[in-house]
């Protein structure tokens, strides 16, 4: 009677197991026909170099309507790049800090700090911004302050967890034997970490990276609130930008047939681009783990 109990436990476990890889599975494919398939027919209308090439948008122009979006995705990937150029050192080396030399009395309190900035809602981001960071870049450029930087600057304060935590579990991950045979070299603790654990985590790290820059990449709100939102090709860190997912977000309340499906096509671009990078961090995984395999 045990045996059978603890088999039928075990189907039990091994089925709801498999009912929760199944729907989450099914709700990607299922969100992707849906983005696909209202986003898609758009090109009936609309050449696909028009939309993807053009900095033409006036989709309420009553005689002659233009869908391009040229300049979102140049401000998205604008504003990534220059939050990743920020974020990154500073990611990195807090996460280097708390992996090798915090302690015990440090740790805990700076661990605790980086998981509460994960968890402040995106909006509260953007207030702060429109309170602090805006009048900054405000006085330092003459303009309205609503620009590229003020929104590089809140991008990279929010994927500064991710590449924080990411870099932590990486280096703190390395054998303990590689340490140990670093320093019986006779090797400093500086060059134990910038020529042993740094590469050896790498693919970690570069992991938090490409994590952070989807985080940026898809962010909306905080983005929205200090960007400025002008529907324009960004020519400079001062000025305003509109980028994929805030197209989206401020037309879609309005947008009605063609401007509708344009901006279901606007996000099958912003999904592309996260797919893309999803398989850029699947290919860096598996590579490190067949790597470390044949070692």
């Amino acid at each position: 009677m045990k045996s059978t109990r603890r088999r039928i436990g075990e189907l039990l476990i091994e089925r709801s197991f498999f009912v929760s890889a199944f729907i989450s599975v099914a709700s990607v494919v299922l969100i992707s026909i849906f983005i696909f398939r209202q986003g898609l027919p758009l090109f009936k209308n609309v050449s696909p170099l028009e939309f993807l090439f053009s900095s033409n948008w006036s989709p309420s122009d009553p005689v002659e309507p233009h869908y391009g979006i040229l300049s979102f995705i140049i401000g998205s990937l604008y504003v990534t790049a220059i939050s990743l150029i920020l974020a990154i050192p500073v990611g990195v080396a807090s996460g280097i800090f708390l992996s090798e030399m915090a302690g015990k009395r440090f740790g805990p309190a700076l661990r605790t700090a980086v998981e509460l900035l994960a968890g402040i809602p995106s909006v509260i981001y953007g207030l702060f911004g429109i309170s602090f960071i805006v009048p900054l870049v405000r006085k330092a450029t003459g303009t309205s302050g609503y620009s590229v930087l003020a929104s590089s600057l809140i991008l990279a304060i929010m994927t500064l967890p991710t590449i924080i935590n990411m870099t932590e579990i990486s280096v703190r991950s390395v054998s303990r034997e590689l340490r140990e045979a670093s320093y019986a070299l006779g090797s400093t603790k500086w060059q134990t970490i910038s020529r042993t654990l740094v590469p050896a985590a790498s693919s970690g790290i570069i992991t938090g990276i490409v994590l952070g820059m989807g985080r940026a990449l898809g962010e909306t709100m905080a983005v929205l609130l200090v960007g400025g939102n002008a529907a324009i090709m960004p020519h400079g860190l001062s000025s305003m930008v509109r980028t994929l997912t805030m197209n989206i977000i401020t037309d879609m309340a309005y947008a009605e047939g063609t401007h509708l499906t344009a901006l279901f096509t606007t996000g099958v671009v912003l999904f592309i681009f996260i797919l893309v990078l999803n398989m850029v961090v699947q290919i860096i995984v598996y590579s490190s783990a067949k790597r470390l395999g044949g070692k």
